[in-house]
């Protein structure tokens, strides 16, 4: 069945985490120049493109999944991959290092335009991504009263140990390693941007004082799906969790 134009899109963020020595998550900042989030700090992500759903994955990708499972995790890889040079795979069975992942720089830009060439960069170097790493953290679909609606899976992960952070400097123009709860704090004080469900997802981060102890917390919880709603107060218009 063809979905309706105005559903919402399939998408996918993942909430990259790391021990510094405290728990530090990855933020990017959205170019000014976007339709959605303009020079919000986000997690990385993006909506899931129709090769993500390639049959031709199941072969080059760890996990036992159906194969919309399997493309939402195939698309959080892949717009790791763009916006941060980081790569979720496995080499001859080892997990890449950072001039490993930096080999593939220069594929970044053409794995953007054509998500298709994904698959072909992953076949071609003999890699295999390492989708059962993601763990499933939240789901949010956006309000429906937006014009530009996502039905949005997070994932967590811990972050590859010796790759480097190499925005991508057109989709995200800056990135940084922050622990979740001072840059709520910044946010407070009116010096970062953040987007209703980023805000509320750093703030379960936050919880947590490890890595370790977020992805056990994450494989614990039972994910529930959110849809904001408006509601009208006496002081005026709210947005909502239901």
């Amino acid at each position: 069945m063809t979905p309706a134009a105005d559903a919402p899109k399939p998408a996918s963020t993942v909430v990259l985490v790391r021990d510094a020595p405290g728990l530090e998550v990855l933020m990017v900042r959205r170019s000014a120049g976007m339709a959605f989030g303009a020079s919000a700090w986000v997690f990385p992500g993006g909506k899931v493109a129709a090769a993500d759903a390639d049959p031709a994955w199941d072969e080059l990708s760890d996990g036992n999944y159906d194969h919309y499972e399997r493309s939402l995790r195939i698309a959080a890889a892949r717009e790791v991959f763009e916006e941060s040079g980081l790569l979720l795979a496995t080499q001859g069975g080892n997990e890449l290092d950072a001039a490993g992942s930096a080999a593939f720089d220069a594929q970044r830009g053409a794995v953007e335009a054509d998500p298709a060439l994904m698959l072909k960069l992953v076949r071609e170097a003999g890699l295999r991504l390492t989708l059962d790493r993601l763990v499933p953290f939240a789901h949010w679909i956006t309000p429906s009263f937006e014009p530009r609606r996502f039905d949005t899976h997070f994932f967590l992960v811990r972050a590859p140990a010796d790759q480097i952070v190499r925005h991508d400097g057109r989709e995200a123009v800056d990135h940084q390693w922050v622990a979740p709860q001072d840059l709520l704090a910044k946010r407070k004080l009116g010096e970062a941007k953040l987007m209703f469900p980023t805000r509320l997802n750093l703030e379960v981060l936050a919880r947590s004082s490890s890595a370790a102890q977020a992805e056990a917390a994450a494989r614990a919880q039972k994910v529930v799906t959110v849809e904001p709603k408006v509601e009208e107060r006496a002081d005026g218009k709210v947005l909502v969790i239901p």
